[in-house]
């Protein structure tokens, strides 16, 4: 028996506020297959799927799902149904489901099919819940069946980061293929690297350091001094006419 999807409220988040404002560099480009005249304007659609689907670490030619491609070139398929069938491939699945737990898995695919955060833990775990017992066909059935979905991009429109910019903000929100990186922490630690503040270190690169880094420090530091020293002693000498350089 199919669980009910569980409540949870929507928070005031960026996607929720109707926006007035004037497009502009950082606003986002809507694709959609609508008044589609030429194979250059079906080619940026479909990159911007994949690009929205898989994000850009992953837009690679092996990546590619020319079936579903061809379909929707001949008007077999909506773009709905096209990006139905790249959330649902084997190859999203091995590069997205297969590297995160169910929560954070929900947290990516709710960024990428509706285009906004999830609103709080309630959502995260009411998507989490369709995960589990449905599985992933049934979990983007429901993203992309519903009314927020559809009210949002329709059958011929391409998702998008939704009011990723607002008026009073000096630049927009950082890009949800930055801000939510494929890998979750325990992958992260199991292939040697963690985030940081600074971004992503491998395990030689992070404190305590071992022993060979240590050295190389060392060698490469008493390198730079007695190569300094040497420097300042001779342009010492040279000034006094003791050598010349």
């Amino acid at each position: 028996m199919t669980l009910p999807l569980l409540d949870f409220a929507p928070t005031a988040t960026n996607p929720r506020v109707f926006g007035f404002e004037v497009a502009g560099d950082e606003s986002p480009r809507r694709f959609t297959a609508l008044g589609q005249s030429s194979a250059a304007d079906m080619d940026a659609l479909i990159a911007a799927a994949y690009r929205q689907v898989f994000t850009e670490h992953q837009m690679l030619r092996a990546n590619r799902q020319t079936v579903l491609e061809s379909q929707l070139r001949y008007g077999q398929i909506t773009v709905r149904d096209f990006i139905r069938g790249l959330a649902t491939s084997e190859t999203f699945r091995r590069y997205n489901y297969d590297f995160n737990d169910n929560y954070r898995f929900v947290s990516l695919l709710v960024q990428r099919l509706l285009g906004r955060d999830v609103y709080a833990r309630r959502e995260q775990i009411a998507w989490s819940i369709v995960l589990g017992t449905q599985g992933l066909r049934g979990l983007v059935d429901a993203l992309l069946d519903s009314e927020e979905y559809l009210a949002s991009f329709g059958e011929d429109m391409v998702p998008y980061q939704r009011r990723r910019v607002l008026p009073h903000q000096v630049i927009g929100e950082t890009r949800f293929s930055l801000k939510t990186p494929r890998y979750g922490a325990y992958y992260r630690q199991k292939l040697g690297f963690s985030q940081t503040e600074d971004g992503y270190r491998w395990a030689w690169q992070r404190p305590p350091y071992p022993a060979w880094a240590r050295g190389v420090g060392a060698a490469i530091a008493w390198g730079g001094a007695i190569f300094t020293a040497g420097l300042v002693g001779a342009t010492f000498l040279s000034f006094f006419g003791i050598i010349r350089l």
